[in-house]
């Protein structure tokens, strides 16, 4: 496969899953981050350009340079995944009559929270040079 198929390649999933972490600003069933992490790995492999414009996009920007730079996931970020998290399993109680799904489901949320509260929260340093 020739150096510019592949470019087209990243640049089509990096567009892919930038529109997908966009619908999941308006959708709350889908994740906005992952998706938008996922663009930013694309994009680095295809444009420069459009990696920049994730990284200094107002919204955004901020989140994915922590998570790139330090690994790290805000405060803010992490109350609001967690309580989603719950909400989501405490609503499936009340609609659902299957034990296993919800019992999968809380296991799924749980250890996704597990790995959302355990990143460390972006140092000082880096908050100041946003």
């Amino acid at each position: 496969m020739s150096t510019n198929s592949q470019r087209h390649i990243f640049l089509a999933i990096g567009w892919v899953f930038t529109g997908l972490g966009f619908v999941g600003v308006i959708l709350p069933l889908l994740p906005t981050t992952p998706f938008l992490l996922v663009a930013v790995w694309a994009f680095s492999k295809s444009s420069p350009k459009l990696r920049r414009w994730l990284f200094t996009h107002p919204r955004f920007g901020h989140h994915l340079r922590n998570w790139f730079d330090q690994r790290a996931i805000s405060r803010q970020a992490k109350i609001v995944s967690v309580s989603f998290m719950a909400l989501s399993v405490g609503f499936s109680l009340l609609i659902s009559e299957n034990l296993y799904v919800i019992v999968s489901l809380a296991v799924i949320m749980v250890a996704t929270a597990t790995f959302i509260l355990t990143r460390p929260t972006p140092s000082a340093v880096a908050i100041k040079s946003q």
